[in-house]
């Protein structure tokens, strides 16, 4: 296995194929003087210091009974991901390759140089673009399958998954920020949603939910308890426990499965350039213009009163009048007479309306395009801090539900400006660590801050100044280091217990997800609890002794995996009409959620897991020594 990165993600997939596969791993990174890392602490800097310490020579490798070197962890330097640095990394016959370089075109450059070396590597690419990512991938996929004398189709290993460590996190960080408890995966429209819930009181039974995920740890509801990571041992959280388990869990939360439903991608109206109509005038000039319409409609009625002509030619009458060109009404009654002054006197006020009315207009087309403030009387929001790709990601989901959200953001070129404009989002431009900036995002009438930004400790100066401004604020922590995280969270809850704080990060969730894709599983997504990770994937039942033939409930391991759906649709159509999220896609209407236990699992069948990540590579790893045996 190969990994080739710039930053936390790349180390973070090598010991996930390490820690959980076994397997053996070669990080291509750049120098150590061009390498851009996050600071860290503990733990995570003890294993980033461990595994560079590791780097060896390929000679001094330990030489396996077939005479080649079985080679142990390594580490190259490379400021390049060149032809050359790819042979000798071993590119040529490698399983699986993982690009997972900050840059697109980076990754693009050495995926197309690893496919014309090995046609049968499994390639992994970090892409942000959506949309070019698909292109890629069926282009890689074609390539392999023309270079190796393969019709597609025809069993090639060789793959090409496009993932994005951005749309891996946002449904989570969304989530997170908006309820709190809730967990949510949302890949190519499938959505699966899963909650949080305290622990019942005395007396009462908790709602089981269609199934549950997780316990949570013993000290999450312990104002000086800390989030629960993979070191927590039996205090931490237990996922996919057994009914047994669950019912003698007390004083636990528990993650359930609520809510499993199809949704596709949408947008709500009035994103585009246009503003609403509404939106084009104050409520004063509506207002206004509301009572001059009034007028005109009385003045008409009136008319039609007094001449007893048809309700249109009076109306039409009394319009000529208000823009005075029609005849004066020389020798006729004195109603009418008076009708005509009133008419002209509406005109006179008309006018005035009307220009301002105009002018509005003008001005509210003028700033569609330009940043807006948020408007006075806001509150009930989300406050984002940070517009990167995460940002960007994140408030797309946001707006998806409809949340108003206020962004602040330091550089005014930042990736994610141009979508706050499209989605006419208020944007605070300014350094959110200054006093003054958070207060101008309305902070103290905000339902949650998200700190999104790439450095940890503006992160955090950023939340503990919130909260000194509102103590009850829910906050969720973009940190990446798992100690850094638990030392902060339990200070946090310690300082403020009724306030609900959440950290997460995004290498963290993504890397199961990488992970899973370079041993040939199709990830779904992932849904953080606590500081650990609970798997979606889709499996194919063939080749899993733990699966085939047997029902839904004997195929169920407690803490390893869970069945939860049947995908009934052709295989060949999954690649071919899946999205990327962003344009139209098909539905997935071939899943079947509701499994009775005694069904019976077939070698035909794919199936959606809920599975650890050990657990998950223990299913791999089987179906791989069953294949070597053979």
């Amino acid at each position: 296995m190969i990994v080739c990165g710039d930053d936390g993600l790349a180390h973070r997939l090598a010991a996930e194929l390490r820690g959980v596969y076994a397997e053996q791993v070669t990080l291509v990174v750049p120098p150590s003087g061009r390498r851009v890392r996050r600071p860290v602490v503990g733990r995570a800097r003890a294993a980033s210091a461990a595994l560079l310490d590791r780097v060896v020579n390929a000679a001094v490798n330990r030489t396996g009974a077939s005479g080649e070197p079985a080679s142990s962890e390594q580490v190259v330097e490379a400021p390049e991901i060149t032809e050359a640095v790819l042979t000798e990394v071993g590119a040529d016959r490698a399983a699986a390759l993982a690009l997972v370089y900050d840059d697109d075109e980076t990754n693009i450059r050495a995926a197309l140089t690893a496919r014309r070396l090995n046609p049968r590597v499994r390639l992994v690419l970090r892409l942000y673009n959506r949309r070019l990512g698909q292109h890629i991938e069926e282009l890689l996929d074609q390539t392999a399958a023309v270079a190796s004398g393969d019709g597609p189709g025809t069993g090639l290993d060789a793959s090409t998954t496009v993932l994005s460590d951005a749309d891996t996190a946002a449904p989570a960080l969304a989530a997170t920020a908006l309820v709190g408890t809730s967990k949510v995966v949302q890949t190519e429209g499938l959505v699966l949603r899963a909650v949080e819930r305290q622990p019942p009181r005395p007396g009462e039974v908790a709602d089981p939910g269609l199934c549950t995920l997780a316990l949570l740890s013993a000290t999450s509801n312990d104002p000086a308890g800390a989030d629960g990571s993979e070191g927590s041992g039996e205090q931490g959280p237990h996922l996919l426990p057994d009914e047994a388990a669950v019912a003698a869990a007390t004083g636990r939360g528990t993650v359930v499965l609520e809510q499993v439903s199809y949704s596709g991608p949408s947008l709500p109206a009035g994103r585009g350039g246009v503003p609403p109509f509404a939106s084009l005038f104050s409520r004063r000039l509506r207002w206004s213009l509301a009572g001059l319409v009034a007028c005109v409609l009385a003045l008409a009625v009136g008319l039609m009163i007094v001449t007893g002509e048809h309700p249109l030619y009076a109306t039409y009458v009394t319009l000529l009048d208000l823009f005075g060109i029609n005849d004066p009404a020389f020798h006729q009654s004195t109603a009418r007479q008076v009708l005509q002054l009133l008419s002209g006197l509406v005109g006179l006020l008309l006018l005035p309306v009307l220009l301002a009315a105009v002018l509005e207009a003008l001005g509210t087309f003028r700033s569609a395009s330009a940043l807006r403030k948020p408007p006075r009387g806001l509150g009930g929001h989300v406050v984002l801090l940070g517009l990167g790709k995460i940002g960007t990601r994140v408030l797309t989901r946001l707006r998806e539900l409809h949340i108003p959200v206020v962004c602040v953001e330091s550089d005014p070129d930042a990736r994610g400006m141009a979508t706050a404009r499209r989605l006419r989002v208020p944007v605070v431009l300014g350094d959110v660590t200054q006093e003054g900036v958070l207060e101008a995002a309305k902070i103290h009438r905000a339902h949650a801050l998200l700190a999104l930004t790439s450095a940890d400790t503006t992160n955090l100066e950023a939340s503990l100044y919130a909260r000194s401004v509102r103590p009850d604020l829910r906050v969720v922590l973009r940190l990446y280091d798992d100690d850094f995280a638990t030392a902060v969270y339990r200070t946090l809850r310690a300082a403020h217990p009724f306030a609900l704080t959440r950290s997460r990060s995004v290498s963290h969730l993504a890397a199961p997800a990488f992970a899973g894709a370079m041993m040939g599983r199709q990830i779904l997504g992932a849904i953080p609890v606590e500081r650990r990770v609970l798997l979606f994937a889709e499996v194919d039942v063939a080749g899993h002794p733990q699966l085939e033939g047997r029902t839904v409930g004997e195929a169920f391991r407690a803490g390893a995996w869970r069945v939860l759906a049947l995908n009934t649709s052709p295989p060949g159509r999954r690649r071919s009409e899946e999205g990327n999220g962003e344009e139209d896609s098909a539905p997935a209407s071939g899943l079947v959620w509701d499994l009775p236990p005694t069904y019976v699992l077939g070698a035909g069948d794919r199936v959606v897991l809920a599975a650890t990540r050990r657990g998950l590579a223990e299913l791999l790893g089987r179906r791989r020594r069953d294949r070597a045996g053979a």
